[in-house]
């Protein structure tokens, strides 16, 4: 993924927090905390994730950036400018340059689909011829132009979706925000709509804020993600850094289910195996049995073949016998294989 960079060479930086905090008072009149002192910045031309589990703040944090929400306390910044000391005016303005979709699509059923995308364009003043020509455009980029004139109902949710996208779009956002976009679609489809995300990405130079709650997600369209639990961000990295080597304890649950991990807490005779992009097609375990002349068990794996890439861990049970284990480690870093011992190995505490 190419990023854009001043003549200088420097990344730029497109979107950026500085402390910033949205707090909420329940009827009972108990104050929430949805953010706490937050502290982010995006670079243009990335597409970058905010992952955590349900109530972690992140969608609260992302209605921050467009200030759907107005944050209690803090800055947000597009392009060096000041969102949340902006008037009306200026901000209605600043809005245009920042596109959302929803897990829910929000169209608008009484309208077709190529009738949804010229909305905000006329909205804002464009003319309807203008804004059609435009809407079919869009409608091909999302390739959906024989849907022109269905209505939302007699689409898919997929086909929903990428409506959804293709008028987010209609204004010539630089930065598109996407709240659990996926989150409504079977697997198949959340692939086909994140590659029609990273297509958009790299063909239209738009900058994409991914929030999700699944790291599949994370692995196969960001390059950086920040991991986020109660309103607070944990760490922040490249994907590849914060998959095979997760600080935080809210990371290591996201990258290994509970489901996957061990209820007796740390083994010495347990390796978490990483694989972050090796050929799903490549015989791993049964190569590494054939070399160490040990058998292994697996006591769980989470992994997904990606345009014929292998991402995901798998655990794996040691023999008793060290020369083998020797044997197994050393075949794994001669395939460049990153491992950990331990099922559940030490990280930073939340």
């Amino acid at each position: 993924m190419l990023y854009f960079h001043s003549f200088r060479g420097e990344v730029i930086k497109l979107i950026k927090l500085e402390h910033v905090s949205k707090e909420f008072e329940t009827r009972g009149k108990k104050k929430i905390d949805a953010v706490n002192d937050v502290s982010l910045e995006i670079n243009t031309g990335e597409i970058f994730g905010i992952i955590g589990f349900s109530g972690a703040g992140k969608s609260t944090l992302v209605r921050c950036i467009n200030l759907l929400e107005h944050p209690s306390q803090g800055k947000v910044f597009l392009n060096d400018k000041e969102l949340t000391s902006a008037s009306a005016k200026e901000l209605r303005q600043e809005r245009r340059k920042i596109g959302m979709i929803f897990q829910q699509f929000n169209l608008l059923a009484q309208k077709t689909c190529i009738d949804n995308i010229t909305f905000p364009l006329i909205i804002s003043g464009v003319s309807k011829k203008e804004a059609r020509e435009k809407a079919k455009k869009l409608l091909k980029l999302v390739d959906l132009e024989d849907k022109a004139k269905a209505f939302p109902e007699q689409l898919s949710g997929g086909q929903k979706q990428r409506i959804a996208i293709a008028r987010a779009l209609a204004t010539s956002p630089e930065v598109l925000l996407c709240d659990e976009a996926t989150s409504a679609l079977d697997p198949i489809t959340t692939r086909s709509i994140l590659a029609l995300l990273k297509r958009i990405n790299e063909e239209l130079k738009v900058t994409i804020v991914v929030i999700t709650h699944e790291m599949r997600v994370v692995e196969q369209i960001c390059d950086r993600v920040a991991v986020m639990s109660e309103g607070v961000i944990k760490e922040v990295g490249a994907v590849k850094d914060i998959f095979l080597n997760p600080k935080s304890e809210t990371a290591r649950k996201l990258i290994l289910p509970e489901r996957d991990r061990l209820p007796n807490g740390k083994r010495s005779d347990i390796l978490r195996l990483a694989f972050d992009g090796q050929s799903s097609s490549e015989p791993i375990i049964s190569e590494l049995t054939l070399e160490s002349g040990a058998y292994v068990n697996i006591l769980g794996a989470n992994t997904e073949d990606i345009g014929g890439k292998a991402y995901g861990q798998m655990l794996i049970e040691l023999p008793a016998d060290e020369t083998a284990v020797t044997k197994i480690k050393a075949f794994l870093d001669k395939r460049q294989i990153h491992y950990e011992e331990g099922g559940n190995a030490d990280v930073t505490a939340d």
